[in-house]
């Protein structure tokens, strides 16, 4: 059954990357949804995928690239989207 979650990764997030590597670990995962930087510095966005593969991607995040520090990530679950077929940024 499909979840979906908005996330907000805290941290040293923005200029490293960390878009990309969240699209990447989203559509290895098969996961839908969108990510993008917020002006507070911060990156936010919906995922919507199985439990399994959402708890995956959220270690992802916590975690980020290499060159990101992720400071706290915030997530909680909101309703699914019929039709989204992509993970975008």
């Amino acid at each position: 059954m499909s979840q979906r979650i908005s996330f907000k990764v805290e941290g040293e997030v923005q200029g490293v990357n960390f878009r990309s590597f969240t699209v990447k670990q989203a559509k290895s995962l098969g996961i839908t949804g969108h990510v993008q930087n917020a002006s507070d510095g911060s990156v936010t966005g919906e995922a919507q995928g199985d439990s399994s593969s959402l708890d995956k991607f959220k270690q992802h995040l916590n975690k980020g690239p290499s060159a990101a520090t992720v400071t706290k990530l915030d997530v909680d679950d909101i309703k699914t989207k019929d039709g989204e077929s992509d993970f975008t940024q």
